[in-house]
């Protein structure tokens, strides 16, 4: 597909996002973008990331000219040597977020075989030497890990620098191996973090399975408003950053053996209703490309008559519990118990097998579900109720993993809970207290 946004947008608007989310700091970090003329256009030196403007960016001309209102990025000399060694190179994002920057100065790199879809999208990860910032050394350090074929490279005790065709492939690298890092760094004081094998990794990509394809007529005003409200949910939760650009798939019921789910390969920050895919009856409306767990979702959906939606996510905190195995006990505080009840789990490969036997395992009753290695299954009423479940899983998990250095975890007991099951939840013929 053509595309008409200037490098300079381009570049605003990703650093933009990465400063949002705190993923780097006002002076840190810097994107290029190399154009189809071989200009390298960069971010400047010494402008606040937080207020950048299109017309703050820098071109570097393949002979050493300059254009723009700064000098460019004190970094522009590893940029200029990655793109000399790779000519699939055309945007590189640098950046010190919090969980890459940890990994940095242990000297460790994270391995994104903790997810399918992570695992392909952040490519191979390598580890450059250090040298000073800015130095022709640290670009031939990094050039030399790009050389040999790495896609993400940790700098020693510095951070990390990504390279991708295109901005938007180096920004999901970006943002995703950020995620697998805080994972593993969150799961760690959960337990053994557990990875996927080569064969686990190589069943997952045999099982995106492609549906047939139907030309569905005109859109009522049912369909209209479900497609509106689930678009609007899935940016809000990246916003909340319950989902990342490549992963998070949410779907809503619309009628009978009929739903609105995510397309795969859609950045979640901005989903419209146009990028959601309507299947009916098995089959996905032609030119769309649904998630590959809309067949997990129609079994949940033909199993239980009051699910009216489901979301798949992987949230940092709980799916540190989903990757090391560790029990999240949601008796807590009453909230997440009536959200979340006893939290159920199951093993990777259950979403790759007998979807019915999945649609079995939750229910109103037990509406989550932790599947290893593949984060978490929420269903709600509707759209909102599920993604206040979702918010209410991330916030528990979050909570229990807080209360690890501060003592022994002190649950709501038997009596307790049965209290507020009476309460919120009377039999028929009984009044709520």
């Amino acid at each position: 597909m053509r595309r008409f946004v200037h490098p300079r947008e381009e570049i605003v608007e990703a650093i933009e996002r990465i400063y949002r989310y705190r993923m780097t700091t006002t002076s840190g970090g810097n994107l290029s973008i190399r154009d189809e003329n071989d200009d390298v256009w960069i971010t400047p030196a010494r402008v606040d990331k937080g207020s950048l403007r299109a017309a703050d960016i820098i071109r570097c001309t393949p002979g050493g000219e300059t254009a723009g209102p700064h000098k460019p990025s004190s970094e522009y000399p590893f940029h200029r040597a990655i793109y000399h060694a790779r000519a699939d190179i055309r945007a590189i994002v640098h950046a010190h977020p919090v969980g890459l920057v940890a990994f940095s100065i242990v000297r460790k790199t994270p391995n994104p075989a903790l997810f399918p879809q992570a695992h392909v999208v952040c490519g191979k990860v390598g580890m450059a030497d250090y040298a000073l910032p800015g130095s022709e050394r640290l670009g031939a350090n990094i050039a030399a890990v790009f050389a040999g074929g790495a896609d993400c490279v940790i700098l020693e005790n510095h951070g990390v620098v990504v390279g991708g065709a295109d901005l938007a492939q180096a920004f999901a690298r970006f943002e995703t191996l950020e995620f697998c890092a805080k994972t593993v760094i969150k799961a760690g004081q959960l337990g053994t973090v557990r990875y996927l094998s080569d064969e686990q990794l190589a069943g997952s990509r045999a099982a995106a399975a492609v549906m047939d394809s139907f030309e569905p007529g005109p859109a009522g005003i049912a369909e209209k408003e479900v497609r509106q409200s689930l678009a609007e949910f899935v940016r809000r939760g990246y916003r909340q950053r319950l989902f990342i650009c490549t992963e998070g798939s949410f779907s809503a019921r619309l009628g009978n053996d009929e739903f609105i789910i995510t397309n795969r390969g859609i950045d979640r920050c901005k989903v419209t209703p146009e990028d959601l895919a309507l299947v009916r009856h098995g089959r996905c409306e032609a030119g769309q490309n649904p998630s590959g767990a809309a067949a997990i979702h129609r079994a949940i959906y033909q199993r239980h008559s009051s699910v009216g939606a489901i979301v798949n996510a992987m949230p940092v905190n709980a799916t540190a519990f989903a990757v090391t195995g560790a029990a999240l006990d949601a008796r807590t505080i009453p909230e997440s118990y009536l959200f979340l009840r006893d939290v159920a789990t199951a093993p990777y490969e259950s979403h790759l097998g007998d979807v019915q036997q999945l649609a079995e395992v939750v229910s109103p009753e037990s509406p989550v579900l932790l599947i290893q290695n593949f984060g978490a299954l929420v269903l709600g009423t509707s759209i909102l109720d599920a993604f206040d479940r979702l918010e209410v899983l991330e916030a528990t998990a979050e909570a229990l993993i807080n209360s690890r250095p501060l003592g022994q975890l002190h649950p709501m007991g038997d009596a307790a809970l049965g209290e507020l099951l009476t309460a919120f939840f009377p039999k028929p013929g009984k009044a709520a207290s």
